[in-house]
């Protein structure tokens, strides 16, 4: 427990302290890393009653471990919720809500436009367990309502799409959802603290690719289901520990802790370089159009000043003309991406180096060419990681990089 009151704590302070202490044993200001399988116990009573839960303590690292542990609670009081379980990747997360949460003969109303490996998992894995999926706008209310039926037990969608960036009213979701007992699950990758609080907004779980912005420095592969002390409990026990076995090693959780520390600073600059670049997108003659919240363009900006916190982050999506001197847009965004400099062909993001990639050829491949469009991912569209490199260098690689378009 921190000697430092941190109710009303501010972010950074939060990002700084929240769930870390100095270490008990030797002082180590630093968490270490328990890189351990197993721990040991004084006596049998006492491994007993620490594996039964009467006294609290670690037995086995994939069921608990103090690094994991230290990451969890900070997680926890960035997100404003009771408790985290943190995972080996985003897909853990993922699936430790479908699976910790889910049964056969439940329903499951799904963002239309999602990561492409949670739609796959959606739209073919669920079905072998017996649950239904059905895959709805969520930004479209009465469609979404039409679509509850007396068994959807989940609505599940990301707070600003990928890669379509279109934001879903997550207090109106929850409204209706809860009126009927039905969960709401946000996964908040795109849009973190201290970007969007989807728990104060009504959500019943946050979920996160922690490989993205909550860790920050590409260099770590996690995730991260947080809610109320109920529901994590139930994840933690039935699907991340056991089915899914996808407990985050302590080594990662150290460096995401180290991540965390500048995340408040982080997310400043993303932002700032973010709304700068598009921005300048929107005067390029090759491009159709830019998807970015921060835009006043975006039909949806008012929404986003709204649920956004001031801060529009650094992730984007543009789409280039459909013919562009004789050139088709599909040719035309493999040849702008190769002829970029600063910018890493990478289908990662919000890590400090700027990253681009092809949605259609490269993180929604595996979806069908019919599921793409229905979600609006074109072949034209290009995705952009916005980095924390200086926006005018950023802006200056675009201008080299679209010369390639010209007869």
């Amino acid at each position: 427990m921190s000697k430092i009151d941190l109710e009303g704590a501010g972010f950074g302070t939060l990002a700084i302290h929240a769930g870390q202490e100095p270490d008990g044993m030797y002082g180590a200001l630093a968490t270490p890393i328990y890189q351990t399988s197993t721990f040991c116990f004084e006596t049998v009573e006492e491994g007993s009653a620490k594996f039964s839960g009467e006294i609290p303590g670690f037995c086995y690292s994939r069921g608990g471990n103090p690094t994991n542990a230290a990451l969890e609670r900070k997680i926890a009081a960035l997100e404003g919720g009771e408790a985290c379980v943190v995972t080996a990747s985003g897909m853990g997360a993922v699936g430790g809500v479908l699976i910790g949460l889910l049964k056969a003969g439940d329903h499951v109303i799904c963002g239309d436009c999602v990561y492409g490996c949670t739609d796959v998992v959606m739209r073919d894995t669920l079905s072998k367990f017996g649950v239904e999926v059905d895959f709805i706008d969520t930004c479209d209310m009465a469609a979404l309502e039409a679509a509850i039926k007396a068994n959807t037990k989940m609505i599940y969608f990301e707070t600003l799409t990928n890669p379509t960036m279109k934001l879903t009213d997550i207090r109106a979701v929850s409204d209706l959802a809860h009126a009927k007992g039905i969960k709401v699950v946000c996964d908040n990758t795109f849009t973190p603290p201290p970007e969007l609080f989807p728990l104060k907004l009504g959500a019943d779980i946050v979920l996160h690719s922690c490989t993205k912005y909550i860790n920050g420095h590409g260099d770590v592969i996690a995730g991260a289901v947080i809610g109320n002390l109920e529901d994590i409990t139930l994840i933690r026990k039935t699907a991340v520990t056991k089915i899914c076995g996808s407990t985050a090693s302590p080594f990662n959780s150290f460096l995401i802790l180290r991540g965390l520390q500048t995340m408040e600073l982080r997310m400043e600059r993303h932002g700032q370089n973010g709304l700068a670049v598009a921005k300048y997108l929107e005067t390029v003659p090759y491009v159709k159009k830019v998807y970015y919240p921060g835009l006043e363009s975006n039909p949806q900006y008012n929404l986003a000043n709204e649920m956004l916190n001031d801060n529009f982050g650094g992730i984007m999506a543009f789409e280039l003309n459909d013919d562009i001197n004789g050139m088709d847009s599909f040719t035309a965004c493999k040849k702008v991406v190769n002829a970029l400099k600063i910018a890493s062909i990478a289908v990662s993001l919000g890590d400090p180096e700027t990253l681009v990639q092809h949605p259609a050829s490269m993180t929604h491949a595996n979806m069908s060419k019919e599921a793409r469009a229905e979600a609006g991912i074109q072949d034209n569209l290009i995705r952009l990681s916005v980095g924390l490199e200086s926006k005018e260098d950023l802006i200056a690689d675009f201008e080299q990089a679209f010369k390639v378009l010209e007869k």
